[in-house]
């Protein structure tokens, strides 16, 4: 019986909350798809959040364009460079011991075709060490991902509402509403998956499309606003945390006021400071 090497076992039994002593790969989304285990993926934009979300066991992390609202202050996606991605991307892999790392193709890196796909994603696995690469579009993205995948490149593909199209699509509306939208969808997720994609997200999709979407599909989906019968759920973390000022899309679930905590620290310093509190004893050479 041929011996798998270490590198080729499954991380461990269970794909969230593991505790083993390399890095999940796509051989373990794979194997989590084939048994049914749901999980969860964050993103993820420096070292130090990073290796929070890596000691909490989430397996997977995306460095995703969305620091381009969240992290860099633009207003959309579609600013964010291929130097702004590999930079954070490596920041991130530094931070984690356990999470597949998946870094994002930004607006520009790939239009052009699988060779300008190809020569974008090889810096991010050579230059950051990401274990695959994410990029958005279904039949029109088809040979970009083949090409990589081909070339030992995993990729993550991304269809239904998909940000950088932002000006095309005039806003972020819901997409996969409609019997032709509909079949289109299905068309894209499985353009992806026959091109070698190990994972397709699916944004914004009514709930029972993104439901047969996924018993359609022999690789994992996963969802943001696409409903419960996703493979996996992702969220942008500052959404998830509490970090966003404003208005949120409709799929956030905030589980920590943390813009509220963090200010109330930042507070609490200057007040410290201004009346002459701190630095106190305890804080003080001598």
């Amino acid at each position: 019986m041929t011996q798998l090497s270490p590198a080729q076992k499954p991380v461990d039994k269970s794909l969230y909350g593991g505790t083993g002593s390399r890095r999940v790969t796509v051989r373990d989304i794979a194997a989590a798809k084939e048994r049914g285990e749901k999980w969860p993926m964050l993103t993820a934009y420096d070292a130090m959040t990073a290796s929070v979300f890596d000691e909490a066991g989430i397996p997977v992390l995306l460095v995703g364009d969305s620091m381009g609202n969240c992290h860099l202050g633009y207003e959309s996606t579609v600013p964010v460079t291929m130097d702004e991605i590999t930079l954070l991307s490596a920041a991130v892999v530094r931070g984690t011991k356990r999470a597949l790392v998946i870094g994002d193709l930004p607006f520009g890196a790939y239009q052009e075709g699988p060779v300008q796909a190809l020569r974008n994603a090889t810096r991010l696995v050579k230059e950051a060490g990401v274990g695959a690469v994410k990029l958005e579009g279904g039949e029109r993205s088809a040979e970009q991902v083949e090409l990589l995948v081909s070339s030992g490149i995993p990729v993550m593909a991304h269809v239904g509402l998909t940000p950088q199209s932002v000006n095309a699509f005039g806003g972020y509306p819901v997409q996969g509403r409609g019997e032709e939208a509909a079949q289109q969808l299905l068309r894209d997720a499985k353009a992806v998956q026959d091109a070698g994609a190990f994972a397709v997200v699916l944004e914004a999709v009514p709930a029972e499309l993104a439901a047969e979407v996924t018993r359609s599909l022999y690789i994992p989906t996963v969802g943001i606003g696409a409903g419960l019968d996703c493979d996996a759920q992702v969220l942008v973390w500052t959404d998830m945390a509490g970090m966003t000022a404003g208005r949120v899309p409709r799929f956030v679930k905030q589980y920590l006021d943390m813009r509220a905590l963090l200010g109330g620290a930042a507070k609490a310093f200057a007040e410290e400071v201004v009346g002459g509190a701190f630095p106190a004893e305890p804080h003080t050479f001598h």
